[in-house]
């Protein structure tokens, strides 16, 4: 405690100083200074880059590159500024005294480091974050630069709780938190990396390059988690704890997330579903897109994408079209007038639907005989794929279309239904009970 209210009163008396010293003449004088040099760099940027964003256009086939040089474009009065600033401070230097100049260079290191970590920000896709990021960093940047740094830590950690042996700081939180960060952003890129060399790789089949790109990203993690907690200061005996407690929640609350887990690695292992793969599950029919450690996305025709849990791939029938074999075999039925010559049916029908795009030559399409119908000869053309992804209902269409114009051509007619119909008239004995006449007016008999 005594460290800290003396650390305190230092930066107080600091800070009493350096205002004691802005009624300097040679502090306004500085302030101008700075003010001048930042207007200046604004005129100065101004002019140059109209002329230095119509030459970077000019680049083509490198839009990193690009990218890049636009970023510190954009950015170009903040390289100016503290080109200047530093520029006044060493005249000031060969005037008068070098102290002089103490708030000059002051500002032009916060400006490079501004510009530094603004930069370097553009890294994260993620704006808010960055954003963030950027400032913390500005921030303890600009204490050390000041002076102010070792005291503030000294405060942070004065902030603190205890919980018997373990002590929490609002530093060391802050600390834990920020180690998390970076390490979380460079496992990013690491398993990023990995994926994309997994992904390019022509040893290892889908399912497995999946399943190292998931397991990099899961050590990665707890690596990262691991180095945090360790910089916030706790002990890491107590995860041993902290473990048993989880694997109670487990137990009782997140059963299917766990589920979901395991069945993933399952699936991954067994490659019973990979990447590509087309698959009928329930009602769905679509190709697998991409599998995660949860879920397994799969887009169908109509552009709608399912996440579908992988629970589901374990414990449900699902029809994988593409599992061994990306072979698949369809048929279409119809039906011709009993006029027509079955063999010429078969011949003409077999080398319509050999002409259909995506029907594979091998094995050739045939055309059978399945049955003599009420109304017509009914016949069934089976033809094999070798794409599932492209579609089934849109082949079948086309091979349908064909059939129809290879029998309008060749003069043989697909027949209606025809159904007779029998009428037999009754005649029933007169019933007067059952007259539905109207009833008109009942008259009374004359006598004669």
């Amino acid at each position: 405690m005594n460290e800290v209210q003396v650390e305190i009163q230092k930066l107080t008396e600091s800070l009493w100083v350096k205002i004691a010293n802005l009624y300097s003449i040679w502090t306004l004088y500085q302030i101008a200074i700075i003010l001048a040099c930042y207007v200046a760099a604004l005129g100065i940027a101004a002019l140059l880059e109209p002329p230095i964003e119509a030459r970077l256009r000019k680049i083509e086939q490198q839009p990193q590159l690009l990218r890049f040089l636009a970023v510190l474009l954009r950015r170009l009065k903040w390289f100016i500024f503290p080109a200047l600033l530093w520029g006044s401070a060493a005249i000031i230097r060969e005037l008068t005294w070098p102290s002089r100049s103490y708030f000059i260079v002051m500002a032009a290191s916060l400006a490079v480091t501004w510009v530094t970590v603004s930069v370097l920000s553009r890294l994260f896709r993620n704006r808010s974050l960055a954003r963030i990021i950027a400032l913390c960093a500005w921030t303890v940047a600009a204490l050390y630069i000041i002076g102010w740094l070792d005291p503030t830590v000294k405060f942070l950690d004065w902030a603190a709780v205890s919980f018997g042996n373990v002590r929490i700081s609002l530093f060391t939180v802050l600390k834990g938190l920020s180690v998390l960060l970076v390490l979380l952003w460079i496992g990013k890129i690491i398993g990023n990396l990995i994926e994309r060399q997994a992904k390019g790789s022509d040893l290892l089949n889908p399912s497995m390059q999946v399943l190292l790109s998931q397991l990099a990203k899961t050590l990665i993690f707890i690596v990262a988690a691991t180095a945090a907690l360790s910089a916030a200061g706790l002990d890491l005996t107590l995860l041993t704890v902290f473990s048993g407690a989880l694997g109670l929640g487990l137990g009782f609350g997140l059963q299917k997330v766990m589920s979901n887990l395991a069945s993933g690695f399952i699936m991954l292992l067994d490659r019973s579903i990979k990447p590509g793969d087309v698959i009928e599950l329930g009602d769905t029919f679509g190709w697998i897109t991409s599998i995660h450690a949860r879920y397994v996305s799969a887009v169908t025709r109509d552009g709608a994408e399912y996440l579908i849990p992988n629970e589901h791939f374990i414990t449900e029938r699902v029809v994988n079209w593409s599992y061994t074999n990306r072979k698949i075999r369809l048929e279409v039925k119809f039906g011709v007038d009993y006029a027509s010559d079955p063999h010429l049916v078969r011949k003409v029908v077999g080398e319509a639907i050999r002409g259909i795009p995506r029907v594979l030559d091998e094995p050739a399409p045939v055309c059978h005989l399945v049955a003599f119908g009420d109304s017509s000869l009914d016949f069934v053309v089976r033809f094999w794929i070798y794409d599932p992804e492209g579609g089934i209902t849109n082949i079948q269409g086309a091979a349908l279309l064909a059939i129809w114009d290879v029998l309008k051509l060749n003069n043989i007619a697909i027949p209606y239904p025809h159904m007779t119909l029998l009428r037999r008239a009754q005649h029933l004995p007169e019933d007067r009970s059952t007259d539905t006449r109207p009833a008109g007016k009942i008259e009374e008999a004359k006598p004669s």
